[in-house]
């Protein structure tokens, strides 16, 4: 009796156990389904074409993926400075990341090619470099390596040179101290013109035009309109170099830890916004003109043959300067082919 009452006990706790085994495996896809994904996007500007479209990425990634991510916005550097913003984003702090490319140079030094002046001739135009298969291929696979994965990259706005004192003309650059980044792409075409580039941090611009460490700035009229650069200077020369892009990078171990089907989302839904944006950038940019002008400020163009000199005394600076390095050569030829293929 025992014997048998130990078989039937037995029989008891392996059907039990087989009967919770079922139950969990049953359960595995639907819990799967439930789980929830946050994703902090995380961008140093608002109010400008980046922020128009993290909004309209978040919109499309919870809608798409029926609530299962949940994506939460962080404008104006709130989660940190650039290069903190970038950290987070490699090792997972923020899962995404909406910065300039030229800022992940110490991921990998070929993102500074998109930053290259007389690269591109317009906003559309660098639209349409940024979504070409080739270029496409060659930006959003940097720091595959380095914890990052690309997801997108569009033009933000076209650069112009915020000065003190007029610039009509080529000839108006000599001599002056002009701010740019700390890249031989914007330092080296600046000093060809015949000023001196100083290396600085937009935060730095207001002060060092008002105290006259400076000249003039490169940066765009999406930043000088909404940051009240008029205060320190009036007079804006829309070279329209270099063009500033976007990078839109998404932590990698947090994308592959997501289910196959909201991977394709996150690809899908970031590269459906990169085609959308162009409209709303443009729009932007040329409220943030008005802008200016409304407040006193002057929008000033170098005369046509001049601007076509600038245009090409940038880009065999560029070329001179990517030629220095094989990597940075390479990736340079394949976006400067882009541009011709798509002028």
């Amino acid at each position: 009796m025992k014997l048998v009452a130990r078989r039937m006990f037995g029989c008891a706790i392996v059907g039990g156990c087989a009967i919770a085994a079922a139950m969990t495996l049953g359960l595995g896809p639907a819990a799967a389904q439930d789980k929830t994904y946050a994703m902090k996007i995380s961008l140093p500007t608002i109010n400008d074409p980046s922020f128009v479209y993290a909004k309209a990425y978040a919109a499309a990634l919870e809608k798409d993926s029926g609530g299962r991510i949940k994506p939460q916005i962080f404008p104006v550097s709130q989660l940190g400075s650039i290069p903190r913003q970038i950290e987070g984003t490699q090792f997972g702090s923020i899962q995404c990341a909406l910065i300039p490319p030229e800022f992940f140079v110490g991921v990998d030094e070929r993102f500074e090619v998109m930053a290259a002046p007389g690269l591109v001739d317009s906003l559309a135009h660098g639209q349409r470099v940024a979504a070409d298969p080739a270029v496409r291929k060659l930006m959003l696979g940097l720091g595959a390596n380095k914890g990052l994965h690309g997801v997108a990259m569009f033009m933000n706005s076209p650069s112009s040179v915020i000065a003190k004192a007029p610039i009509r003309h080529l000839a108006d650059f000599k001599g002056k101290k002009i701010r740019v980044l700390a890249s031989p792409f914007q330092m080296t075409p600046i000093a060809r013109l015949g000023a001196t580039p100083v290396a600085m941090t937009l935060a730095d611009v207001v002060p060092a035009l008002q105290q006259g460490a400076v000249d003039g700035a490169v940066g765009g009229i999406v930043v000088w309109t909404p940051m009240h650069f008029a205060d320190a200077a009036k007079f804006v020369t829309e070279t329209g170099q270099p063009a500033v892009f976007v990078m839109a990078e998404v932590n990698k171990a947090w994308y592959d830890s997501l289910p196959a089907d909201l991977q394709k989302i996150v690809d899908a839904d970031a590269a459906a916004q990169q085609a959308a944006i162009a409209p709303a950038a443009q729009d932007i940019v040329e409220k943030a003109r008005q802008g200016w002008t409304a407040t006193g400020g002057e929008l000033i163009s170098l005369p046509a043959a001049e601007q076509a000199d600038m245009m090409k005394t940038f880009s065999d600076a560029v070329a001179e300067v990517a030629k220095a390095k094989p990597p940075l050569a390479e990736a340079y030829g394949i976006v400067s082919d882009a541009a011709r293929r798509t002028q």
